[in-house]
């Protein structure tokens, strides 16, 4: 199943192995098995330290363990792991056979002292780039308790599974056989969400929090998308001790398929950038914790930064560049159907809603880039938009007038999403010339109308306008001595990636002035 390329270069990584691997595989019957047998095979052939044993344990025939020196990692997998998903599998060899495991410490630490029974299974896809997040998050919490296992689910293998627990969005997870969350998901999410619903024991007797007073930061910039990163750069160049602390290195970039705007760089992708900057970082050396979230901060001369793990990070200067995130309706039947109808990534949910019809709501440049996509999937998109017309650009609405399934309502507000029998059946709207209310039947609603900036967590600390966007002047400063704020999460107008680097820049610089003269 491996072209001899793909293989040559696994081969390559399984060098890195230092325990025996086995993988367990079940027994029973799939029409699927022998591809996936065929598969194992390969991998097989790549390391001499890999095995595979047959089990007499009785399952659906596509069901897989991996072990660790003989015993169980708790990583389970339920079809042929290819697409985006080969590289969560190649990860989970070689963190079992012994490489260290890519989550921030605290991270790790808090997780392996969870006690009790914890059964994760994710139902992904393999066209799904938000999946495979998910699905290695899950595996390295196994890797690190023995109270954990998880089993990756390939949707498309399972149709009557999907069907029984009506999934209509991946990756959906579930945690002892209860939804435990749905859709994209960093590792900071999925510990949060940990965190909402167990108690996780100290890692000492006094229950003390971790930190480490003896090291003060001089900057310490809280976000990793690009205002973030070039604001570190900066601050590293000019010799400053700088730390990033970042939920998602990339933020909103990572998702973004396609990048055309940036002068002197053509062409690149969301995964692209964030590459090229995750390795700025690293060759300007700067420190970096990833997959944690910041709970408060407590302003003074030395700042004191409190993290989800229970540890505290003291600096002199913060650059807030936490970005934004989706914004939602907050209409009823929407958070409740969140992967059973509702999604807000059509690239990830779109095949579940193949010749079925869905609306769009949103009309502009996301909205209609999203209703252009499904509608080489679906049966029909209804592009819903609040306003008077669409406000996408010309080349795009271009596109939606020659496609036949698009059809527009403008003047439209959303005011419910209407469902039945554990799914969503249709969108109910208020014609905003006539007042009249109206219900459009449907499968689906992909929600796309813009951003919220991710300022909940500072909004006590710093001022803000009526958007939540914090207020900054021209160099960068908040309302607060030594606090600094750039990118998406500000009030600077135009939310552009080459604008966020710019103002990341100055807000580098600006701290930079702010250290000298107050030393």
């Amino acid at each position: 199943m491996l072209d001899e390329s793909t293989k040559q270069q696994v081969k390559q990584y399984f060098e890195r192995i230092k325990n025996p691997i086995t993988i367990h595989l079940y027994s029973g019957e799939h029409e699927k098995r022998e591809e996936l047998v065929s598969f194992l095979n390969d991998i097989l052939s790549l390391s001499p330290l890999i095995s595979l044993e047959n089990s007499n344990d009785l399952s659906d025939g596509l069901r897989f363990s991996i072990l660790s020196n003989g015993n169980p990692t708790g990583i389970h997998f339920s079809g042929i792991p290819m697409g985006h998903e080969f590289t969560s599998f190649i990860l989970a060899i070689l963190q079992s056979g012994g490489n260290p495991i890519k989550l921030e410490e605290g991270i790790l630490s808090a997780v392996s002292r969870l006690n009790g029974e914890f059964r994760f299974e994710t139902f992904i896809s393999l066209d799904c780039h938000n999946c495979p997040e998910v699905v290695q998050t899950l595996n390295s919490f196994a890797l690190v308790n023995s109270n954990i296992s998880h089993n990756m689910i390939d949707g498309a293998m399972y149709p009557d599974l999907v069907k029984e627990r009506n999934i209509q969005g991946v990756p959906a997870v579930y945690l002892n056989g209860e939804r435990f969350l749905s859709g994209k998901a960093e590792a900071s999410v999925i510990f949060d969400k940990l965190l909402e619903l167990y108690s996780i024991p100290s890692a000492n007797d006094s229950n003390e929090e971790m930190e480490s007073p003896k090291q003060v930061y001089d900057v310490t910039v809280i976000g990793g998308g690009p205002s973030g990163v070039t604001a570190a750069v900066y601050a590293a160049r000019k010799g400053l001790n700088t730390l990033v602390i970042a939920d998602r290195l990339g933020g909103q970039v990572k998702d973004t398929l396609g990048i055309e705007n940036i002068i002197s760089i053509p062409y690149t992708t969301g995964p692209e950038l964030t590459n090229v900057l995750a390795d700025q970082l690293d060759k300007n050396q700067i420190k970096k914790k990833e997959n944690v979230r910041v709970q408060k901060i407590e302003p003074g001369q030395i700042k004191i930064i409190h993290l989800n793990t229970g540890e505290k990070i003291h600096t002199k200067t913060i650059i807030l560049s936490t970005g934004a995130k989706w914004r939602e309706l907050n209409v009823p039947g929407e958070k409740e159907y969140v992967g059973k109808g509702v999604a807000y990534c059509p690239h990830c949910d779109g095949p579940f809603f193949k010749d079925k019809d869905v609306a769009v709501v949103g009309g502009g440049n996301s909205g209609v880039e999203a209703a252009l996509d499904l509608s080489g999937i679906v049966k029909s998109v209804t592009l819903v938009e609040f306003g008077d017309k669409l406000n996408a650009d010309k080349v795009l609405l271009d596109k939606v007038a020659s496609s036949p399934n698009i059809k527009t309502l403008t003047k439209a507000q959303t005011t419910e999403i209407q469902t039945g029998e554990d799914k969503v059946i249709g969108l109910t709207y208020k014609d905003r010339s006539t007042e009249e209310i109206a219900t459009i039947p449907l499968d689906g609603v992909f929600v796309q109308i813009g951003l919220v900036p991710n300022s909940g967590f500072v909004k006590d600390i710093v001022a803000t306008n009526r958007f939540g966007e914090i207020l900054v002047d021209k160099k960068c400063k908040t309302n607060v001595d030594g606090i600094f704020a750039c990118g998406d999460v500000t009030n600077t107008p135009y939310k552009q990636i080459i604008i966020a680097m710019g103002e990341g820049a100055k807000a580098a610089i600006s701290a930079f002035e702010y250290l000298l003269h107050s030393a």
